[in-house]
């Protein structure tokens, strides 16, 4: 009985090792590799540092090269505002006014001296006339010796005074009368102009608000010229210099070049980021405003740099890549880092190595893993 269950178990034990060798040579046949897919005609390059122009970029806000805040040369109530935020004015152009009841009533009572002092300057050169005339018949009596010189000295003193009221009257006409333009004047500061042409780019009062010198109502920017305002490092403010012709760009105009010249480098250092500021004049354009973000090359000479086309770059979502060719001519997706760019190129910061080859145009193929052949 003993002999009968052992040979049932080595029976069981033989069908088991013959189960699991059968079973591992059907898994061996599922995992035989297949073959690389391989991609013909393909652009590759070669990736290799060049001479490039070297550049510092200052960065900077535009700001119009003429701005000014405008205020009330009298105290007022403002009784009406005629512009806001946006609106084009022109040289002299009324902005607002400020009511005017008391210089006008000093304006009425300087124009009442100057009627009084007309008068008083008619009266005294009549007076002085007929002062004249008789100083001139007592002359010719003293002459004949018709009257006393007592007589003559009386005559002659009453000249002098008529002759000193007629100076008088007139040096109160000349003060009336600069009391009239100077009230005059005082009126005119009710209507608030605009000193240029330009455009109102803030308010900063309303109607019925109190006006006083000082007190700014309007900013006015011109609009005619604006200028690039950047600061550089004083290690780099060498390269730049008054005339010098730079190129600028405006993010918000895209890809819009524009010229600038070098117009003034302020001569101290800012203490607290040891820059300067240099203003740089642009060429006109109207879509030029004040605030706008910008950028200015000053030329620095050359460096080495690695350029590879704008054609080779992959990009996922927000990074970018490229596509490297190993030894056995395999290619992956690698991700780099990217600087500026220059023409149809663009440099490569990091992840990249001259002497690599890659893939110089891979458009839209998925190249990842696969045998890559070269054009011829």
């Amino acid at each position: 009985m003993s002999y009968r269950r052992l040979a049932i178990t080595v029976l069981f034990l033989l069908i088991a090792v013959l189960s699991g060798v059968l079973t591992g040579c059907t898994n061996e046949r599922r995992t035989v590799p297949t073959a690389t897919e391989t991609v013909s005609n393909v652009s590759v390059m070669v990736a290799q540092k060049t001479a490039v122009p070297d550049w510092l970029e200052a960065v900077g806000n535009v700001r119009a090269e003429q701005t000014t805040q405008v205020a009330s040369q009298m105290v007022g109530n403002i009784i009406e505002m005629r512009v806001h935020e946006g609106d084009r004015v022109q040289s002299g152009q009324v902005l607002a006014i400020v009511d005017d009841a008391q210089p006008r009533s000093r304006v009425e009572q300087a124009a009442s001296a100057v009627a009084a002092a007309e008068k008083e300057v008619a009266a005294a050169d009549s007076d002085l006339a007929l002062a004249d005339s008789t100083l001139k018949r007592y002359q010719q009596l003293y002459e004949k010796k018709s009257v006393s010189p007592q007589e003559f000295d009386e005559i002659k003193a009453r000249y002098q005074s008529a002759e000193a009221r007629r100076d008088m009257a007139r040096a109160g006409q000349a003060q009336a009368n600069a009391g009239l333009t100077q009230t005059r004047t005082s009126l005119g500061y009710a209507r608030i102009r605009a000193p240029f042409a330009g455009v109102i780019t803030e308010k900063m009062a309303a109607a019925g608000t109190l006006a006083s010198p000082g007190k700014p109502i309007f900013t006015i920017e011109d609009t005619r010229s604006y200028r690039l305002e950047a600061t550089i490092d004083e290690s780099d403010i060498r390269i730049a210099r008054i005339g010098q012709v730079v190129p600028v760009t405006i993010d918000a105009l895209g890809n819009t070049d524009l010229s600038g010249k070098v117009v003034q480098i302020d001569p101290a250092a800012d203490p607290a980021s040891r820059s300067f500021l240099v203003k740089v004049d642009l060429r006109a354009d109207a879509h030029l405003r004040s605030g706008l973000f910008g950028r200015a090359q000053f030329p620095r000479g050359e460096r080495t740099s690695l350029l590879i086309p704008r054609s080779a770059v992959v990009v996922r979502g927000q990074l970018q890549g490229v596509y490297v060719i190993d030894a056995n001519q395999i290619a992956g997706l690698r991700y780099i880092t990217l600087g500026k760019t220059a023409g149809d190129q663009v440099e490569v910061l990091s992840g990249l190595q001259a002497g690599e080859k890659l893939v110089a145009a891979p458009g839209d193929r998925e190249l990842g893993g696969k045998r890559i052949a070269a054009r011829p």
